[in-house]
């Protein structure tokens, strides 16, 4: 074997085998060696082979969601869902004589005979000494409703804003709205 020669410059290092196995020869076409290099980003992970069709397990088939109660038609979800959910939450607050109705008429509330006739859900209780209204100007649970209550059969004086903030409008925060509504007034035994 010939001894190659050495760089004068280098001192006494010799060019690493890997570096001359490696090397391109002398044609014009670009050659990629094994060896990671500064200029191109290391190469991605091989992804396994796909399998066959019949190796893949079947797809899940997606569980479509019930369509929510609240999605029913306005006086369906209010007779079905929203009445019953009321009586059962005001029973189990203490009102004994719980009487809850659903009705299209005009507003009871001092100065707005003129506005019209509108959804109600109408409670009643203490052998009707004590009543509360919920409006609903649209059918539309999702849309404006109002709140407003009497005692001693007295003619409603004041129309509040019912469950304004609120961004989606569900049965359960409908009955939770009255109950809070009503324990502030403190109308339930529970207080």
């Amino acid at each position: 074997m010939s001894e190659e020669p050495k760089n004068p410059t280098a001192g006494d290092s010799e060019t690493p085998s890997d570096a001359i196995e490696n090397a391109p020869t002398s044609s014009d076409a670009p050659q990629t060696g094994d060896l990671p290099s500064a200029d191109k980003p290391a190469a991605a992970a091989k992804k396994p082979a796909a399998k066959a069709d019949g190796d893949k397990p079947p797809a899940k088939a997606k569980k479509e969601k019930a369509p929510a109660v609240e999605d029913k038609p306005f006086a369906e979800f209010i007779q079905q869902d929203y009445l019953p959910a009321l009586q059962t939450a005001l029973t189990k607050q203490g009102v004994k004589d719980l009487e809850v109705n659903f009705a299209k008429q005009k507003l009871p509330v001092a100065g707005m005979s003129s506005a019209g006739d509108c959804w109600q859900v109408i409670g009643k209780f203490q052998a009707g000494q004590r009543q509360f209204n919920l409006y609903f100007p649209q059918e539309n649970i999702q849309s404006q409703r109002a709140f407003s209550c009497a005692e001693n059969n007295t003619k409603t004086s004041t129309l509040e804003p019912f469950l304004i903030d609120e961004r989606k409008i569900t049965l359960d925060l409908m009955v939770f709205g009255v109950v809070q509504r009503l324990n502030a007034q403190k109308w339930l035994n529970l207080n």
